[in-house]
Formats: C-alpha cells, structure tokens, sequence
C-alpha cells in the first residue's frame, strides 16, 4: 500500500498522462485496503484470512462525453495505456451535458482536516485470536446458549486519494477494528440465534470482547420459543440497530440524484414537516475517529456538518456536480467513490437526535404493541415510500416487553412513519447511522 503523499502523486500522474491522450478534463482516484481476520468457532481456529488489495480508476471527459477505467496495475507503462483507452472510450460515448468535474471555486484548498482516523496498533494473527476465542468463551457462559457460528476478530487500514485536472489532490488513511459473535440457543425447532458485533477506527475504543460475547448470548436466548402476534394496527417500537435502517431510506430519498430522476418518495417534499418538530438528524463528515468521517468528498469539494432535518423539516437535496447540474444547483460536499465509476451520493456520520423519555417511558402507555429487534427482507418502495417488511422482536403488553415473537411484518408508508416518529433518550453512537429506540404509532402488523 502507498502512502498518501504517493497515492497522490500516482493520481496526478496518470491525470497529466490522460490530458496528454487528449482529455479535456479528468480525475483519479486511488483506493487501497490491507485487513487480517480471525474466526474461531466451539473454541477451535476456523479461518484465518489476509487479503490486500489496490486499485487506480481514472475517469476523463472529451468532446462532452465520459468514460471511466481501472486498474490494479500502477506502473508506468500500465498508466499510459489506461490514459489511451480512456481517452479513446470517451471519444465513442455519446455527450452528456450534466457531466463534468465538480466547480473549481468549489474545491477543497489547503491542507486536510485531521479527523484522527488512522490507527497505527498493531494486531498479530494470535491478539486477533484470542480477542475471537474471549468472545465466543463470553457468549457460550451465557445459561441457554447451546451451540456458535462463530466469533471473529478483524483489524484493517484504507487509503483514499484523489487528484483532479483542475487543481485538487489529497488523500487520507483510515484504520478498523472489529469483535463480532453469533450464537444459537435452544435446542432442535426451537433454536434461536443472535449476534453481537463492534467496530471502531481505533483499537481502544472498542468495548471488550467480553461485552460483546455477553450481549450476543443475552440476545440469543432471549429470543427463545417465540409466539406469533395477532395481525392488526398497533403502535411498533424500532431497537436501535435496526432503527437506523428508516434513516438510511430517508438519506436514500434525499439524494439529488434521485430527485432529478423524479424516483423519490420526498418529491416535491424540501422544507416541509416530516418529523415532528423536536426530531434533528445531523450529519457530521467531522466527528473524530468517525467511522464514516472524511476531510473531502469524492470529487474534491470540502465536507462539512448539516442538519439533514432541522425542526422536523429537510434542509434541502443531498447533490454530487452532475445531479447539482440537473437540479440547477450546487453539489453539497457528498459525493462518494469507489474503486471506478462515478461519484454517487453519501451522507457520512448520521445521527437522530435523542429525544427526552426513557425507552420504558416510550413504551409505558402502549396497552398492546410489538418491539422489533430483527427486520428481514427489502420491502421498501423508494418511489412511493410503502414499507413492509419482515420481523422478529417481542410483545408490548402493558407498556412491558411480554415475550418473543417472530415470523410478522411491519407495514406502512414511510411518509406517515416519520410523522408518527418519536425518539427514547437512549441514543449510543457507533454505527455510522445512529439512532435511539423510535417509536412509530399506527403500523400495521401481518401476524395470525
């Protein structure tokens, strides 16, 4: 793997390369990964992985038109031939008047925000073992676990650079670290199984392997002997690991890209109540060791923190250059890569603000409900918003968790979810979308 300051000059290179073939204007980018894992099962080594990759895509504009190449080959001879081919792909495209390099005044100038991302601890195969064997020995303790698929324990770095033809070039590295067990509880057409996973950009942050396998156990056997739930209307109150599933639908509809192509439930829906007035989701590409934290976005622009929702409302389209073109307006600073192709639309550190009841005070007055810990399948219309999906969870009678449930579905239209929305005080960031317990009144249950 490069250092920054090589995968820039890498970047750079083959741009200058591609404007010698004849590109008008281009960009490059440069993606590296190295990880190790580790994953033990009954107490016994499984696998052990190493893998390592690097990746150089280039994408040029000629005559009004785009093409977009890769390669795994960074050496000097391979960057001229992918400059040519390029070149040569974009002259046979046809035009495409949205197309093009983000604006130049736009453009990040200085140095990169430190975000602190980059981890340099290092973990033998044998650390990452015995992290994998603590938690699974956690999980297994736990009285009703009977069997394991598994724990594993993983450690990684990324690099990301970027150069473009009009000015920009930078780059960052950024590290993980991971704990992640998965048990069975219960025995022949009774078992259940659950699972409990963390990840973090530095190896301090993570809880303990014993936590982790704890939670996993807990969840696992909680699950036990599910009953089935009455079909009908009822308020279902959303965990937080799968809460955040309804803010990645909503960033997915908020995407200009989207708009422009008028495929978005929140057409002609900016600026008005969503949520109910008290509800904020922030979006903040500057958190300290963030997991999805980044000083520039994927097409050279600075990144910076917005409130996605503010007041209940949306603030307004999330845009790369070419859908802020179509939209007759300016990219908002969250464009993404990957290894080739376009930029698309990302958010980066997304949080649901907690709201002011304890998830016991959100539940108290729901005389019958579901609580949902596990949602199944990808029912979710994005045009329309109709939402219906499969779940697992547990009763609420009474205002009290009464039991497991399993084999329901949950359904609505994501506009009145979000009306209906109300947050609980227990919000924990680590995923990337945070949010705490929610609440949404007035969904519909398939069950018996």
């Amino acid at each position: 793997m490069l250092s920054p300051a090589e995968a820039q000059e890498r970047c750079e290179a083959l741009i200058e390369r591609a404007r010698r073939a004849g590109a008008d204007a281009g960009d490059a980018i440069y993606v590296a990964n190295a990880s190790e894992s580790v994953q033990v099962r009954l107490g016994a080594l499984e696998d052990v992985e190493r893998s390592e990759s690097e990746h150089i895509g280039l994408r040029v504009f000629a005559n009004g038109a785009s093409a977009s190449i890769g390669s795994s080959d960074l050496g000097d001879e391979a960057l001229d031939e992918l400059a040519n081919r390029a070149v040569a792909m974009a002259r046979l495209a046809p035009a495409d008047k949205f197309a093009g390099l983000a604006p130049e005044e736009m453009l990040l100038r200085g140095d990169t925000l430190e975000l602190d991302l980059d981890d340099l601890t290092e973990r033998s195969p044998m650390d990452l073992r015995c992290l994998a064997e603590e938690a699974e020995d956690a999980a297994r303790s736990v009285a009703g676990v009977t069997n394991s698929e598994g724990a594993g324990a993983s450690a990684g770095r990324g690099l990301f650079a970027l150069a473009t033809s009009h000015g920009f070039s930078g780059g960052y590295a950024a590290s993980s670290h991971s704990i992640s067990a998965s048990v069975v509880a219960g025995e022949g057409s009774t078992m259940q199984r659950d699972y409990s996973w963390r990840s973090t950009r530095h190896a301090a942050d993570l809880k303990s392997a014993a936590e982790i396998g704890r939670e996993a156990g807990e969840r696992a056997v909680s699950r036990l002997n599910p009953g089935r739930v009455k079909s009908g209307q009822m308020p279902v109150v959303f965990d937080p690991r799968v809460g955040n599933s309804l803010i990645g639908h909503l960033i997915g509809a908020m995407s200009g890209a989207s708009i422009a192509r008028r495929a978005s439930f929140l057409l002609d829906r900016d600026e008005q109540q969503l949520f109910d007035s008290a509800i904020t989701i922030a979006d903040n590409p500057h958190v300290l060791r963030g997991m999805r934290s980044r000083p520039f976005d994927g097409e050279g622009l600075p990144t910076g923190a917005r409130n996605l929702v503010e007041g209940g409302r949306i603030t307004g389209w999330l845009m790369d250059a070419a859908a802020a073109r179509q939209l007759d307006s300016q990219p908002t600073g969250h464009a993404s890569r990957g290894s080739s192709g376009p930029p698309h639309v990302t958010a980066s550190n997304v949080v649901l603000g907690a709201g002011s009841l304890t998830p016991a005070e959100l539940m108290a007055d729901i005389a019958d409900g579901v609580y949902v810990t596990e949602l199944i399948g990808h029912g979710v219309n994005g045009v329309t918003g109709d939402y219906s999906r499969g779940a697992s969870g547990f009763r609420i009678v009474n205002g009290e968790l009464a039991g497991a449930i399993a084999e329901f579905t949950v359904a609505g239209n994501l506009i009145d979810m979000f009306a209906a929305l109300t947050a609980a005080n227990d919000l924990e960031i680590y995923r990337g979308i945070d949010v705490p317990t929610l609440r949404v009144d007035g969904m519909s249950i398939a069950g018996d």
